[in-house]
């Protein structure tokens, strides 16, 4: 099973990477990004221990992770992709994490949806750090403001940030960008780093890695 020795591999990885950087073993978590994987894929990760998981579309979410999450009690599910407005009800009843806080419409439409549901998904905010037009996220100037708006208006509870380096950019001083912004607030958690460059971001304080191709190969398009 490929996938299930990719996951040995990348956890071996995090594991270096955590004694490299001086990091107490375990303090990283992995979120194995099964987007696009159809369930037969993602059954033998979750047999192999795995409990963490990272999709990018509702939709296809919903799919696949009820059966999943009602197989296997503890699987812990989270949103790493844009979220539609039209989406945010189904968002918050499946996804025990949202990663991808970016504008005060969603952030409003989460909190309503938190008091009628009566469900708490923890929640980061997607930081733009690279200050990219294409890509979702709050301006980096933008940051304290926002996280502010959605503690104290909102009352919803900010676990940490995440960002998506450009591509062509060395992560690393976008992952120190995104540590400063945090300390800053007092948040804690940080979950940047994907397949190709967690080891940077562990290093730069990561508290959590999201990492697709380098368990499962790579991602069909849809």
């Amino acid at each position: 099973m490929a996938a299930t020795e990719n996951l040995s591999k990348v956890r071996a990885a995090i594991a270096a990477a955590e004694r490299e950087a001086g990091r107490e073993s375990g303090s990283v978590g992995l979120v194995a990004v099964s987007k696009t994987k159809p369930v037969e894929e993602i059954r033998p990760v979750i047999e192999a221990g795995q409990r963490v998981f990272g999709e990018n579309r509702v939709q296809e979410a919903q799919s696949k992770w009820p059966d999943l999450k009602s197989e296997t009690p503890g699987l812990q599910l989270h949103l790493i992709g844009p979220l539609q407005s039209n989406k945010t009800a189904d968002a918050v009843a499946l996804f025990d994490v949202i990663q991808t806080v970016d504008r005060e419409k969603i952030a409003r439409e989460i909190a309503r949806e938190i008091r009628k549901q009566g469900r708490s998904p923890e929640l980061f905010i997607q930081i733009n750090t690279g200050s990219e037009p294409q890509k979702a996220g709050i301006e980096p100037d933008q940051a304290g403001d926002f996280i502010d708006l959605c503690r104290n208006e909102l009352d919803l509870d900010i676990a940490g940030l995440m960002c998506i380096p450009p591509v062509d950019e060395n992560p690393g001083p976008h992952f120190a960008l995104l540590a400063k912004i945090a300390a800053k607030a007092g948040l804690e958690q940080l979950s940047m780093g994907m397949s190709d460059d967690f080891e940077t971001g562990i290093a730069m304080g990561a508290t959590q890695v999201r990492v697709g191709s380098a368990i499962f190969g790579a991602r069909e398009t849809k």
